[in-house]
């Protein structure tokens, strides 16, 4: 009798054993897969095959620059795959059930810690509705909001693919005002204003708000973003500067439009002199993108000076790089930056990763390994330990037609933080 229990008991141990031995066997499977970059939501159904997979490409490879891994992206970059048009995006959006669970926007889920510090975005977009949503999807959480301002110029099919986003997803929705939005000008400042507006009608009570375009994509996953956010304690991250040289982008007035249904490529200036900015505002200078607080976001929609900078501002030239720098220097703003205090550069600044071709000339940002549009740099997979491991919030820019290897490379990293948080 004895031996009979001694038996039974042995082939408890055993089958408890074999079944833990199982469970180890599949989440190494699992999470092996997450470091070769193939456990991914299947994407659109086919719409999209991710690269890294096709060509066996191991982003942890690319991150610690090993030749061949960097090799191998090389030459997928120079095949030049086609991605997605918009109309994909559009029939995808279609059926929205399939859409949420195929993109995995179902399975995202944030911390107590996160849901307590819930986040705003305003996305002014215009083009490439695929990388659009891989964008939102990267920073996506249930319980943050989000409002996607497109350009009134933009194709039918790109404004029809940001529709039917913000159908399958009931947290982010279309600006109720859009813009015709000119290079330079102030309709891109009213894109962010306009989604800001909507943003504080909302029920979500969030403590930040972001702005970013479509050629952004995040460096943190949300709970780091919180982390560093809380640390923050109410203080705005904008890049505010001397004007160094740049007064003429206020002390002229700028022609917008050639009459009035034509516009100028970007505004002209004339050697009509403007008056000097309301309430005697000393001007700064930084970045059209911003982390604000939600009261200091409640100062820029109430306050009467806000309100007669940006009228002043019409007619000036590129208003949203110096509306922000010279609103958070005003006395008694929410999270003021005294006008004494030195310049908040973007190297300083940790909303934007901006790589100038003159920050690589000075020697303060490493060679761009991607290409240069304007001067500034489409960051190529030579720089994804630079960008994980640099301190900044987003990069800009991306592009997956330059180099869509660090594109999945950025999304699997995210992923596999993510993934490591839960565990913890």
């Amino acid at each position: 009798m004895r031996r009979l229990r001694l038996q039974r008991m042995l082939k408890k141990v055993i089958r408890s054993f074999l079944t833990l031995m199982l469970l180890l066997y599949i989440f190494t499977i699992l999470f092996s897969r997450v470091n070769e970059g193939s456990f991914f939501p299947n994407t659109l159904g086919s719409r999209r095959q991710r690269l890294t997979v096709k060509y066996d490409i191991n982003c942890s490879g690319i991150y610690d620059m090993e030749p061949v891994e960097v090799g191998k992206s090389l030459v997928v970059r120079n095949k030049k795959d086609a991605a997605p048009s918009d109309m994909k995006i559009v029939k995808a959006t279609s059926d929205c059930d399939r859409f949420v669970v195929s993109q995995g926007f179902d399975a995202i889920q944030g911390s107590e810690f996160e849901r307590e510090f819930p986040l705003a975005y305003s996305l002014v977009v215009h083009k490439n509705a695929d990388l659009v949503e891989r964008l939102l999807r990267a920073i996506y959480m249930p319980h943050n909001v989000y409002c996607i301002h497109y350009d009134q110029k933009s194709s039918d099919d790109f404004k029809s693919a940001m529709q039917g986003l913000t159908r399958c997803l009931p947290n982010v929705f279309i600006a109720s005002k859009l813009e015709r939005v000119q290079y330079a000008g102030i309709s891109r400042l009213k894109a962010d204003l306009n989604c800001l507006s909507d943003l504080m009608e909302t029920e979500v009570k969030w403590k930040y708000v972001i702005n970013l375009c479509g050629q952004d994509f995040p460096l943190r996953t949300n709970a780091e973003l919180v982390s560093d956010l809380k640390m923050l304690k109410g203080k705005n991250m904008v890049e505010s500067k001397k004007p160094g040289g740049k007064e003429w982008r206020w002390r002229f007035h700028h022609v917008l439009k050639t009459d009035l249904t034509e516009y100028y490529e970007s505004p002209v200036t004339t050697f009509e002199e403007k008056p000097p900015p309301p309430h005697n505002l000393e001007m700064f200078v930084g970045s059209a993108y911003f982390t604000i607080s939600r009261e200091f976001a409640l100062f820029v929609q109430r306050s009467s000076l806000a309100r007669d900078f940006l009228a002043w501002s019409e007619d000036t030239y590129s208003p949203d790089e110096h509306f922000w720098a010279t609103l958070v220097r005003v006395s008694g703003v929410p999270g003021e930056v005294r006008r004494y205090k030195p310049d908040i550069s973007e190297l300083e600044s940790k909303t934007r990763l901006v790589k100038w071709w003159y920050l690589e000339e000075e020697n303060l940002y490493p060679p761009c390994t991607g290409e240069h549009v304007r001067s500034v740099c489409v960051y190529g997979v030579g720089e994804l330990r630079w960008l994980l491991n640099y301190g900044h919030w987003f990069a800009n820019k991306v592009d997956p037609n330059v180099d869509p290897i660090l594109i999945e490379c950025l999304e699997e990293k995210l992923l596999e933080k993510r993934l490591i948080s839960n565990r913890q």
